[in-house]
């Protein structure tokens, strides 16, 4: 991925919501967001394309993902036989990283990326070291067996026991294994982007 020279929080104040890059320190008073409500950009002073280009760069930054990669995604989803905005969701919360990330294993996505990168997970008791993996139905995701005594992934399932897990995720605390039980329903998906002006930025 690109460099990055801006910070995390100026990305939420621009896009006005939150997009979870700092962990556990969004879900606190320390959040800029919360510390200072007032967007950078005026609603009102938005054109129709800065909003489509907003509600893309929401989910992009959201999930981590370069440009090049959201456009396949995007692509992918429209040969899909779903609706096109519900499938890119769909193929986005199928993300190895993010998948681990609502597990509770990790606190943010962009560690999850790092965790899985340096091999410390495994699907179907293979080694995967790609974040962008999209999981299938029935996969079991573990942490291998050396992994399983690092204290950062101790404090993670700490600090998020009181997190829900998705209906469609299932975690196992004794074994640290997880599996996904389903794809996401249509009401399991983000709702805080509208995927509808996404759909109209691409089809320009």
């Amino acid at each position: 991925m690109g460099l990055k020279l801006e910070s995390k929080c100026v990305r939420c104040r621009r896009l006005n919501t939150k997009l979870f890059l700092k962990g556990e320190r969004c879900l606190t008073n320390k959040c800029a967001l919360e510390r200072r409500r007032v967007p950078v950009i005026s609603e009102r002073r938005m054109s129709q394309y800065a909003r489509q280009l907003r509600e893309k760069q929401k989910l992009r930054f959201k999930y981590g993902v370069t440009e090049t990669q959201f456009r396949r995604y995007y692509e992918r989803a429209e040969k899909m036989k779903g609706i096109t905005g519900e499938e890119l969701l769909r193929l986005l919360e199928r993300r190895l990283d993010n998948v681990i990330f609502r597990l509770g294993f990790c606190a943010s996505r962009a560690q999850a990326r790092q965790l899985v990168v340096h091999g410390h997970f495994m699907v179907n008791d293979r080694k995967v070291k790609s974040p962008s993996y999209l999981v299938k139905e029935g996969d079991v995701i573990e942490l291998n067996k050396r992994s399983r005594k690092l204290e950062v992934i101790k404090q993670n399932l700490q600090s998020s026991s009181g997190r829900a897990v998705p209906a469609w995720l299932e975690r196992d605390d004794k074994l640290l294994k997880g599996k996904v039980l389903r794809f996401p329903e249509r009401e399991e998906l983000d709702q805080e982007v509208d995927v509808s002006l996404i759909v109209e930025y691409y089809s320009r």
